[in-house]
């Protein structure tokens, strides 16, 4: 009887010490928050500029500053599809001074490349908001003879033809791995580029017939004449291009894709830092003037709570390595 009294003094004070040591790092880490950022913040774009990760940065670092006072500086540090750049913020000291910044090829590349990608989406990072997202469109430039999807079906059957894409691993190339490799089995190569930017001049200069973006790249260019969408894979037509039908409306509703722009912390970012972010940012996306900027870009403003992006992302990894391996994606 006296063993078991010792026994549950002992355990009484180690609950004691633990529950004070608790206390005193969310003290630390309040205090830290309060302080924070007291140097400027650097946000990695994993892609090059132009496409629409790199925009969604830009848009956000404009007001961010302000509301942080402090300044944000947008980096880009493209490569690997985007595992470059997530390669290099994992690597980055954990004191919220680093962000990623990349696309949904970041809950791609982890069954693409294997342990090539060189990160764990759950192992080496924090998940902050989900900032935009965006449909995927297949386009082709002014001189190719295909005004629908199914024009483009019977043209690939008859010419040996290229698409570009911003890269392995990217959501709109897996869009259209799925619908001409998977669906039609038709042989159509895959030209990757690294970005959206790049991909979107390659169909508009002619050096590919198709192109396979976010809208976000091309959408200039559509409204210049020097491509032409056929197709979009949202659920609905976009509010910035009502007259192209979505691949659903063309026989295709098996395909719903989005291109999603968010941004991650470093493991180990103290939560108090990872809230603040996460509070600035939203306060960016709900700001009407800034509303407008995506809004001209075709973009669609998402945000959110740390929980909600983190829930997110892990169904996200679950579906995109479903389809990984349904089409058979290999990297290039």
């Amino acid at each position: 009887m006296l063993q078991l009294e010792k026994n549950i003094k002992k355990a009484f004070k180690k609950s004691i010490t633990l529950g004070l040591s608790l206390v005193a790092l969310g003290m630390v880490q309040v205090a830290f928050a309060q302080q924070y950022p007291d140097k400027p913040i650097r946000l990695i774009v994993a892609f090059p500029p132009g496409g629409p990760v790199d925009i969604t940065a830009r848009i956000l670092s404009t007001q961010l500053g302000d509301i942080l006072k402090q300044s944000v500086i947008v980096e880009n540090k493209a490569g690997a599809g985007g595992n470059i750049g997530a390669q290099y913020v994992a690597n980055a000291a954990p004191d919220g001074y680093t962000f990623l910044v990349t696309s949904a090829a970041f809950a791609v590349n982890p069954s693409l490349y294997g342990l090539a990608a060189g990160y764990s989406p759950e192992k080496n990072f924090i998940p902050v908001v989900v900032a935009t997202t965006q449909a995927n469109v297949i386009s082709v430039n002014e001189k190719v003879a295909a005004k629908s999807i199914a024009e483009l079906k019977e043209l690939v059957f008859k010419e040996n033809l290229s698409y570009s894409s911003p890269g392995t691993g990217t959501t709109p190339h897996l869009t259209c791995e799925n619908l001409f490799r998977a669906i039609w089995k038709a042989n159509v190569t895959h030209i990757p580029y690294k970005g959206a930017g790049p991909a979107s001049l390659a169909v508009v200069g002619g050096e590919v017939p198709i192109g396979c973006t976010a809208v976000a790249g091309i959408y200039q260019f559509s409204k210049q004449g020097k491509v032409r969408i056929l197709g979009v894979s949202s659920e609905k037509r976009l509010v910035s291009l009502p007259d192209v039908p979505t691949l659903a409306e063309q026989g295709y509703p098996q395909i719903k894709d989005y291109t999603w722009s968010a941004v991650f912390a470093p493991a180990k970012t103290p939560s108090a830092i990872v809230q603040k972010i996460n509070q600035a940012i939203n306060q960016v996306l709900t700001n009407p003037e800034m509303k407008e900027k995506f809004d001209q870009t075709g973009l669609l403003i998402v945000g959110g709570s740390p929980k909600q992006t983190s829930e997110y992302i892990s169904e996200e990894l679950k579906r995109w390595a479903q389809i990984v391996k349904e089409t058979g994606a290999k990297v290039e």
